[in-house]
């Protein structure tokens, strides 16, 4: 005790019982990292993923190019982060197997309606359709990401043929509707086409087993 003054409390032994990072850092770091993946969606969907850069997504962001490079590493690593991808098919995919085509269809489709032609993966596809090398293989990792996801919840034979075609699938409905947006699938509601998909991709994730033995 000091003279004339209150005990002072015991200092905590040094790495414990105290939190050295200020909250408001902790806080601000977030909001940067939020505030460059929105502008890293702008300039994707404005411009493609080719001319797509650091010092372009960082001043729309108000930060310095090292604060995005300290974030992200490298260009691939902050579009990768940027693009929604298979992070959220774990919640899609639980559940009962029957009920699983309609979730599949469902959440993709309300996903694209809710973004449309604004949705990053939107511009990475167009990207990788005319061969951008990097968007082509950031693309490809995204695909075999979800693929693994499928791949772990469906039964029977073929997997890999039958992950491979759902994937296809919805590649075909988000360049028809999402990039083209032409023809009746570009004006038809999204409940209809909640509907097709799910009958499109329910032999799929659900094959009979009388398909590969024929019926008698």
């Amino acid at each position: 005790m000091a003279d004339g003054g209150a005990p002072s409390e015991p200092e905590p032994a040094p790495g414990q019982g105290r939190d050295t990072t200020p909250p408001r850092r902790r806080r601000d770091r977030a909001a940067s990292q939020e505030a460059i993946l929105e502008a890293a969606r702008a300039e994707l969907h404005e411009h493609g993923y080719s001319k797509t850069t650091i010092r372009a997504v960082a001043a729309r962001a108000g930060v310095t190019h090292g604060l995005v490079m300290r974030h992200f590493g490298s260009k691939e690593g902050l579009l990768s982060a940027a693009i929604p991808g298979p992070r959220d098919l774990d919640v899609v995919l639980a559940g009962d197997s029957a009920g699983l085509p309609e979730r599949i269809a469902r959440a993709f489709v309300e996903r694209m309606e809710m973004a449309g032609s604004l949705d990053p993966m939107v511009a990475l596809i167009r990207s990788a359709a005319v061969n951008e090398p990097t968007a082509t293989r950031l693309y490809t990792s995204m695909q075999e990401q979800s693929a693994a996801a499928y791949r772990a919840v469906l039964a029977g034979p073929d997997i890999d043929e039958r992950v491979d075609l759902l994937g296809a699938v919805l590649l075909g409905v988000t360049f028809s509707r999402y990039v083209v947006r032409a023809g009746p699938l570009a004006t038809m509601s999204s409940q209809t086409v909640i509907q097709h998909l799910t009958g499109l991709l329910r032999p799929i994730v659900q094959p009979r087993s009388s398909s590969r033995t024929g019926e008698h």
